[in-house]
């Protein structure tokens, strides 16, 4: 196969709003040692691209400037090295920048299989959201059978990517939505009940649900003011894991209540992290939950695409936070996005 040397890709021309992204001629990468190259058929949009685009966070140093932090495709070259894939390979991966394009280069380790009867606009879904809550829900967290969840913005990525993996293990998902038309999409993805904080108090609703335990684990992406709520929402030796700030950096709060509770209280961000931590990651979800989301009738996420040429449209989208499940831009110009 014959590569052209440049692609088809979305930058930022400076900081700014959607209409600082700008479809534009580039270089198309090499991969390098330890990594592959692949084309790019769908990419995910998700929080941290919008805050680049804003300027509140930069790629680590060696990582591409474009934004992108995850992808579907097919594997089209092989750096030195790389091993476990083939060209040909239909994939999904968590990337370091540079997913708005028509390749992107990754490390061989952040790279997954698709799950089988998957799209590419599906699979690409994936890989930011489900990285993240893997790590921090999971292997920090230590989310467990039984337990239960409370997930904030439980219509969006994160908070949808919450509700599957709680629902794969067992445990037992509250999403909290800001407006009770969301509260379908929820329920139809694996959570238990539902609260519309546009109208319901959260504590109140979590008590009567848990039947006055709380909850074991809460996913915030709100911040501000919703930390407080966190704290008299959580049970007894409870984990909260502080993945966005939406509504406020900053939070006052009852420290004597968290230190009654004794609750741990975490958060994280992913793209610095190093390679090796990525692919522990990338291995923990390609043995516990990829068999369960290859089977028939798989609980998919929720999507609505984009041409590539259009991002700044789906920023826009995503800033409302009017939409449902994962905003995805497609490359794939012939519309061709069969299953594998």
């Amino acid at each position: 196969m014959t590569l052209s040397a440049d692609m088809l890709a979305v930058a930022i021309a400076a900081p700014g709003g959607p209409e600082m992204l700008q479809a534009r001629r580039v270089p198309r990468p090499e991969p390098g040692p330890g990594e592959v190259l692949i084309r790019v058929a769908a990419a995910g949009v998700n929080g941290p691209d919008l805050a680049q685009r804003r300027g509140h966070y930069d790629p680590p140093p060696g990582a591409s400037p474009l934004p992108g932090l995850e992808v579907a495709g097919e594997i089209v070259a092989l750096g030195a090295e790389a091993a476990g894939f083939a060209p040909g390979e239909r994939v999904m991966a968590l990337t370091n920048g540079g997913g708005y394009a028509e390749y992107v280069a990754v490390p061989a380790g952040q790279v997954l299989p698709m799950p089988q009867g998957w799209r590419f606009a599906e699979a690409a879904a994936l890989p930011e959201t489900w990285f993240t809550m893997t790590q921090t829900l999971v292997l920090r967290a230590g989310l467990e059978q039984d337990m239960w969840v409370l997930a904030h913005g439980g219509a969006g990525g994160i908070g949808s990517a919450t509700i599957q993996i709680a629902a794969l293990l067992g445990a037992r998902a509250i999403a909290v939505v800001s407006d009770g038309a969301k509260a379908d999409y929820c329920h139809a993805i694996g959570a238990e009940a539902v609260i519309d904080r546009s109208r319901e108090d959260i504590v109140e609703r979590v008590k009567t649900l848990t039947q006055g335990h709380g909850a074991d684990r809460i996913v915030d992406i709100v911040g501000g003011d919703m930390a407080r709520t966190n704290i008299e929402a959580a049970a007894r030796g409870g984990h909260i894991v502080q993945i966005s700030t939406l509504e406020g950096g900053n939070a006052s709060l009852p420290l004597r209540l968290l230190m009654a509770k004794d609750l741990t209280l975490s958060g994280s961000t992913l793209r610095p992290q190093s390679a090796a931590t990525k692919a522990g990651i990338a291995a923990h979800i390609g043995q516990h939950f990829l068999p369960a989301l290859s089977r028939p009738g798989a609980i998919r996420p929720a999507i609505a695409t984009f041409p590539l040429q259009q991002a700044a449209r789906a920023h826009a989208l995503m800033e409302s936070r009017a939409h449902r499940g994962k905003l995805i831009l497609l490359t794939l110009q012939d519309g061709e996005d069969k299953p594998t």
